[in-house]
Formats: structure tokens, C-alpha cells, sequence
């Protein structure tokens, strides 16, 4: 059964590179202009997406939430709303970003945190929509983003088996273009809540779609070990600079690592391989200094029955690989051999 996605003609699937998103979030800190340096790093860094966070926050909070003190050193308001609304980007800054992302090539889109940001973000014509891990219980908004007929990534983080199969039979009948992502959502998680193998359980358990891996853990290697286990897609936070004021950028990759993790990552496919053991090119000259071969040990007359002790094995690799050691002792000698020489079948006859 085939796994595969499209998102703005990149084709996901297992025989594909992975694709990987940056997870702007909010830490462009509500300038746009810096989620501008953000997406031009990303392009540098050879990202296939760019993604932000959309919320109607009037709506999606209760007022007591909404309203309640917010007195973290993260703070970019005194309460909590205050603090949402400053990293909400508007309609038309969303506009310019979109616009943004399309001259400089890389796919933008968003999580939609409810029904609202979901029709505005469709508006924009976004190429894929995310769902996060708190809404992977929320199948009203399963279903209506769904129903918009674009592909949907799906975070798992703090998720049972069964709330991950109850949103896979939400959404698949309305829409078949998923992708669920392994994600345990701390921030960032210890190593052992990581459970990547996880990614093998949900690829049994949905062969049909491609799944990936939304890392909240602080390092590269990680997507690394995903991909072998068979994820195909990684979300990953991403800042200019760890030490800036904000919840995500302290787990976040600079520049410099979310580089390295694209390019770890292509390496890592063609580095897979096809599974048949064989010989290359580029490994003919270091093995004729570092294998063997078998030569006469002293210099030895014709008609001489080889013994063990008359052979010795030596490099450079240019006559009989040691492993036919057995089949030349006891044979005789038909032309003399001095030592070093190579011992060949031509010149060995039955004793």
C-alpha cells in the first residue's frame, strides 16, 4: 500500500527526502520583519516549509483565561490575552508573509487552532493545514479542516493510541491527504519520553498514510533516528537566537543546526541505501594496499609440495585472496618461486 503526500508539488513518501518544516511559531516575537529574517534563514538552510500559528484569541480562550495575570519572564503582556494578542499577527501581515514566502520559494502555512483562523487561513489558499497536539481531540475541527480538502499534518503529543486512531477514522472518510507526526509535547521532553518507536507503531497501524516526527527535543540527531524508523516528515522549532525572550527558543535550532539537520538528513537517504551488499569503485584502491594475497614465504624450488609454512599472506591485494589457503597446500610446484612471489594456479599442479 502506497504512502504518500503532496504538499505544493513536493511529493512525501518513503522513497522521498524528508521534508522538513520550519516551526517558526511565535518566535518572531510578533515583528514582522524578523519572521522575515526567520524565513530567509530557513530558505539558507534548505527548509521545504516555513510554518506559523494562527488563533482567534477572543474566542478560543475562556474570558477568566483570557484575562488572567500573565507574570512569566516570557511575558509579552500583563495577562494572558494581552500576551497572545502581541504575537498575533493580522490578516494583512499574514497577507505580506504569504506573499513573502512565495518570492523567496518555500512553502508557508499554519496551524489552525479553531474554526475561524481555519477559514482565514483557506482564504489565503495555505498549501497544507497543521493541526496541534491539543486539538487531536477535537474532531469538530478534524472534521471541518477536512472538509477544506487540503493536506492535514497532525501533531500526537500527550495522546493515547486510541486518540490517534479516532482522529485517523475522523479525518480519513473527508480526506485522504495525512500525515500523522510522533510528538510528545514538553518543551522540551526528557530523552526517554522521546519513544521514537513509536514511528513504527503508527506505520503499522496506518500504512496507508506518511508519518512523521514533530521534535520538540533541543538537538539534530534525533530526526536522524526518525527517519530510519521510517518518518518522512520533521517539524522542527527554529529561532535566530536561543537567548531571545520567549517559551520556544530555548529548545529551538539556530541557523547553524537547523543547516546541519537538513543536510544530515538528505545524506541519511541516499546513505541508506538499497540493502545489496556490494563492492564500489571508490573502494578499489584502499583495499589492493589493505587486503591480501598469498606468496611463497622463502624462496622455493619446482616440484616442491606446499606446506602451511611455505605460505605467507601479504599485501598488496594482486593475487590469490587468502581464503583459497587450503587449496594450494599440498599442490606441487611447477616453476620455481622466490620469496614474495605470487602463488597462482598456473603454476601449481596435483602432488
Amino acid at each position: 500500500m502506497s504512502r504518500e503526500l503532496v504538499i505544493a508539488g513536493r511529493r512525501i513518501a518513503d522513497d522521498t527526502d524528508t521534508y522538513v518544516i520550519a516551526e517558526v511559531g511565535h518566535n518572531h516575537q510578533g515583528s514582522v520583519e524578523k519572521c522575515k529574517e526567520m524565513i530567509d534563514a530557513a530558505v539558507a538552510c534548505g527548509c521545504d516549509a516555513v510554518k506559523l500559528q494562527k488563533r482567534e484569541n477572543r474566542s478560543l480562550f475562556t474570558k477568566q483565561m483570557y484575562e488572567s495575570s500573565y507574570n512569566s519572564e516570557n511575558a509579552f503582556g500583563s495577562t494572558y490575552g494581552e500576551h497572545r494578542e502581541a504575537l498575533e499577527f493580522d490578516d494583512k501581515q499574514y497577507v505580506e508573509l504569504a506573499n513573502y514566502c512565495k518570492q523567496k520559494g518555500i512553502s508557508f502555512f499554519s496551524t489552525a487552532f479553531d474554526f475561524e483562523s481555519a477559514d482565514f487561513l483557506h482564504a489565503l489558499d495555505m498549501p497544507a493545514f497543521k493541526i496541534a497536539s491539543g486539538d487531536i481531540i477535537n474532531t469538530p475541527l478534524l472534521e471541518y479542516v477536512a472538509k477544506l480538502g487540503k493536506p492535514m499534518i497532525v501533531s500526537t503529543g500527550g495522546a493515547t493510541m486510541d486518540d490517534v486512531k479516532r482522529a485517523y477514522e475522523t479525518i480519513m472518510p473527508i480526506n485522504r491527504q495525512l500525515c500523522i507526526l510522533q510528538c510528545t509535547a514538553g518543551y522540551p521532553p526528557a530523552w526517554e519520553e522521546l519513544n521514537l518507536r513509536v514511528i513504527e507503531t503508527y506505520r503499522k497501524a496506518f500504512p496507508d498514510i506518511v508519518i512523521g516526527f514533530s521534535s520538540h527535543d533541543s538537538g539534530i540527531s534525533m530526526p536522524l533516528v526518525g527517519y530510519v524508523l521510517g518518518s518522512r516528515m520533521v517539524e522542527k522549532h527554529f529561532t535566530l537566537d536561543r537567548t531571545m525572550k520567549g517559551t520556544d527558543h530555548a529548545f529551538s535550532l539556530e541557523p547553524v543546526g537547523m543547516r546541519k539537520l537538513v543536510r544530515d538528513l538528505r545524506r541519511a537517504r541516499v546513505a541508506m541505501g538499497d540493502g545489496v551488499k556490494k563492492q564500489y569503485k571508490s573502494e578499489e584502491k584502499p583495499l589492493f594496499k589493505m587486503a591480501k594475497k598469498l606468496v611463497a614465504a622463502r624462496d622455493l624450488p619446482a616440484g616442491h609440495v606446499l606446506s602451511r609454512e611455505d605460505i605467507a599472506i601479504k599485501s598488496p591485494n594482486d593475487g590469490l585472496p587468502p581464503y583459497q589457503i587450503n587449496a594450494v597446500i599440498g599442490q606441487k610446484l611447477t616453476a620455481a618461486l622466490s620469496a614474495d612471489d605470487n602463488i597462482s594456479f598456473e603454476t601449481l599442479a596435483r602432488a
